[in-house]
């Protein structure tokens, strides 16, 4: 070979192996992404989950780099099997997990951090076997330089695809076996280019089409697979899911009706929803009189919006609602659009996709206020959420409700959470509102609690709107009353700097779980 044809070759492998450091850093972030979106969608607490995730894989790659030295010759055979290594294991991640999750949940977190582990290790072996294979062509200067570009840019451009555009498209289970693909393609790439110094390549060869094969017939059966595992795990069949950026939408359907799950967690069941919303709405908006203008703050579902539009005084309503996936689900789905009663198709119906904290803010300069908020966000299971619990937030809705307004939030289990409900109490106050707290039985939630919130004191309302099943005035009178093992305990105030909810929620809630 002329010098000129040696030079062209050694560029053309110095590019395609840094091609594939780029494609072994997106692929080695998409598995951490995945486990610590996994933990945090089933176990709660998402800060922990990430944390805890994200420290085991690096801890791990550490070890995957200092055990790279032990690996001294056939570099090139050392870096695919590796690459098959974490293409198996790295893309069958979010499916292993799930399929646990659903069959042995008392070993997913035992099997999640194995998986972690396992995978973090393969990675931190890759960028040095990279290295050590391209320090035969580059200079040392460059080649520190080049791979640590290339595996940021592979870093970045995860990064930005796997909340906006891999995870909605794909979905977890498809994400994690299309980037083994990846990794695999890698590996197929380096029986070729090093097939001169490969000395089993029909082994090799034939280790490459069997893992492209497995990962092809898991990429091509992903919905059955979490069919499989959700169905198990729901116990019901599953009719509706999609993933969307901020959470998994699950609606199953049994001899009971609907029941609408948010990673994992139940917001609804049709046979006895209509005790909850009738109990969230009414009591607020009876009380006011002739509400005009509506807020309603979560709540995509339409079910409270459904009660707000039996007040014929009532002229807009504004649903904030974060996850457009939630509120277009149902407003076209024909099952969830006779649930809510084509409420969120009326007229009188704006529906605002933003995060309420931010709505909230929005909203002050033009002074924009309500008669009535209605709060009905999910439970402060992690942080995201438990920001909007926190005085900071309540401070904020004070602002955004008139005088003589009415908020009420739905809160948690004063039976089953009674610190955690009572300090939604005492963080209302804290931002200046005065409060009424009640509760309701829910047999699908227990023992469910509610605050009202306002400026002045709630006066009891002279009579409801007709038809309701649940709510009438003596019962309401019953929901005002406290037995002992539910009244009120001292509690602390939810700040945005501490958010003291979401840790007494996990270990009051922790106590109960099966």
């Amino acid at each position: 070979m002329n010098p000129e044809s040696r030079t062209g070759a050694q560029r053309s492998l110095q590019v395609t192996l840094l091609a594939s450091v780029f494609v072994i850093a997106a692929c080695g972030l998409v598995y951490e992404l995945a486990a610590g979106a996994l933990a945090s969608y089933l176990l709660g607490d998402s800060i922990l989950q990430f944390s805890t995730v994200i420290g085991c894989y690096l801890f791990a790659m550490g070890v995957g780099s200092w055990l790279s030295r032990f690996f001294e010759r056939q570099l090139p055979a050392h870096f695919l099997r590796i690459e098959l290594l974490v293409a198996l294991a790295g893309g069958c991640l979010p499916a292993l997990l799930f399929l646990t999750n659903a069959y042995v949940p008392g070993a997913f977190r035992l099997v999640l951090y194995l998986l972690v582990a396992l995978v973090g290790v393969l990675v931190g072996l890759e960028i040095p076997l990279v290295m050590r294979i391209l320090r035969r062509e580059v200079a040392l200067k460059e080649l520190v330089s080049q791979v640590l570009t290339f595996d940021y840019l592979g870093a970045l451009a995860v990064s930005v695809a796997f909340p906006l555009l891999l995870v909605p498209q794909l979905g977890l289970i498809r994400t994690g076996l299309f980037f083994g693909l990846l990794n695999a393609a890698v590996a197929v790439w380096a029986l070729w280019v090093f097939r001169h110094e490969l000395r089993r390549h029909s082994a090799h060869a034939l280790a490459c089409a069997l893992t492209v094969l497995v990962l092809g017939a898991g990429f091509a059966a992903a919905d059955q697979i979490s069919a499989l595992a959700e169905d198990k795990f729901y116990h019901e069949p599953i009719v509706l899911s999609a993933t969307s950026p901020y959470q998994r939408i699950v609606v199953t359907h049994g001899r009971t009706g609907y029941k609408l799950f948010l990673n994992g967690n139940l917001q609804f069941a049709e046979r006895d929803e209509y005790r909850y919303h009738e109990a969230l709405v009414h009591p607020a908006m009876a009380a006011f009189g002739a509400p005009r203008r509506v807020a309603v703050l979560g709540g995509g579902d339409g079910m409270a919006v459904r009660e707000i539009l039996k007040y014929p005084s009532v002229e807009s309503v504004t649903l904030v609602e974060l996850d457009p996936h939630m509120s277009t689900l149902f407003a076209q789905d024909a099952a969830m659009v006779r649930l809510n009663a084509g409420a969120l198709r009326s007229p009188k119906v704006q529906v605002v996709n933003t995060d309420a904290f931010q709505w909230l803010q929005d909203g002050l300069a033009a002074n924009d206020t309500f008669d009535v908020i209605v709060v009905d966000f999910p439970d402060p299971t992690n942080f995201s959420i438990g920001k909007l619990y926190t005085q900071s937030f309540y401070a904020l809705l004070a602002q955004r409700l008139s005088a003589s307004g009415y908020a009420v939030v739905q809160t948690t289990s004063p039976l089953v959470a009674r610190q955690s409900y009572w300090t939604v109490v005492q963080t209302i106050e804290a931002a200046g509102l005065r409060t009424t707290p009640y509760h309701a039985n829910v047999p699908s939630f227990g023992e469910w609690g509610y605050v009202i919130a306002s400026h002045r004191p709630w006066r009891r309302p002279s009579a409801l709107p007709a038809g309701l099943r649940f709510l009438d005035l003596p019962t309401l009178d019953g929901l005002l009353q406290f037995p002992a093992d539910t009244a009120r305990v001292d509690a602390p105030v939810n700040r945005l700097s501490n958010q003291v909810l979401v840790q007494s929620y996990e270990t009051e809630w922790g106590r109960v779980a099966p």
